[in-house]
């Protein structure tokens, strides 16, 4: 267990991310020494700055930020990274939560994942919607039917970064919320010149079904999820607005003064990762690594639908 009274929490990767969603967090928690670390000075000086982090915080390579004494560290790096950053941290016995994907291949994932389960090392991989509110609240409500779409205007892509980098949150979400093991998964994608146009994932089981899509050439951005069962049904869109039917319909809205950041669920995510750490609970990322699989098997359909 590591010490309560103060953390020594690492922020490697200081992009928009850490700024506009983790970094607040994190600086306005009491007993928590952020430590900062990228490797681009004008960076780390204009962040250092806005958050009055003291030089002796701040680094510009990963030996300098763990010669510090890390209880635990934030990973928002690029993914191309993410690989050989947390295999450091988790060598060196960091507690480390790392932005989703673990990694952009599978192979990459499980390694990591098996890593710190071999050295007893906390890993939380940043699945944030499994926190914010609309969405955990959907976990308790009946779900015969899940139908959830995350849509965006004029951006097909390579399959791999397509799913790995946007479509793993439809993924995810629907695994936090089945109401029981998926038996039936059915994929179906449509490509051309080899960018991913959209795609389409189905899971089944005892008495539910889940639907997940995301189309890249839609007519706007969006995000949609929509849970129903025994004559119920709630609509929760962008993460913001909540729709209950159950005869009239009532709406109800994020409050003015609603951090976006506990909107989505990323404060809950980053604090949850700190309390656990506190409380001596190694976190694992077994989890995680079962929606990278899923991934996978969306990307490989994808590449080689006679696969």
């Amino acid at each position: 267990m590591v010490n309560a009274a103060r953390l020594k929490v690492g922020c490697i990767g200081l992009g928009d991310i850490a700024q506009k969603a983790y970094l607040p967090v994190l600086a306005a928690q009491p007993g928590v020494e952020p430590h900062l670390q990228t490797r681009t000075p004008a960076t780390l000086k204009r962040v250092g700055d806005s958050l009055r982090i003291p030089d002796a915080q701040r680094h510009t390579d990963l030996g300098s930020l763990l010669a510090a004494g890390l209880d635990d560290a934030f990973v928002h790096a690029p993914t191309t990274a993410h690989a050989e950053i947390v295999t450091r941290l988790l060598e060196a016995g960091v507690p480390t939560y790392v932005d989703k994907p673990i990694a952009y291949h599978y192979a990459d994932s499980e390694r990591i994942v098996r890593l710190a389960a071999e050295r007893r090392v906390g890993l939380a991989v940043g699945f944030n919607r499994r926190y914010a509110p609309g969405y955990a609240q959907c976990a308790e409500q009946p779900r015969d039917l899940i139908l959830m779409q995350k849509n965006r205007v004029g951006l097909p892509e390579d399959p791999r970064t397509f799913v790995l980098d946007d479509f793993i949150h439809v993924v995810d979400t629907l695994r936090f919320l089945l109401p029981g093991p998926a038996e039936h998964i059915d994929i179906r994608t449509r490509d051309r010149d080899g960018l991913l146009h959209h795609v389409v994932l189905q899971l089944s089981g005892d008495g539910f079904t889940a639907i997940g899509t995301m189309n890249r050439l839609s007519g706007s951005a969006e995000e949609v999820l929509e849970i129903s069962g025994r004559d119920t049904k709630r609509q929760v869109s962008n993460l913001a607005e909540i729709v209950d039917h159950k005869g009239q319909p009532t709406v109800r809205r994020r409050g003015d003064w609603v951090p976006v950041s506990r909107q989505r669920g990323i404060e809950q995510a980053a604090l949850a990762f700190l309390d656990a750490d506190r409380a001596g609970e190694q976190l694992t990322a077994e989890d995680a690594l079962a929606t990278h699989e899923l991934c996978e098997r969306v990307v490989t359909a994808a590449v080689d639908p006679a696969a």
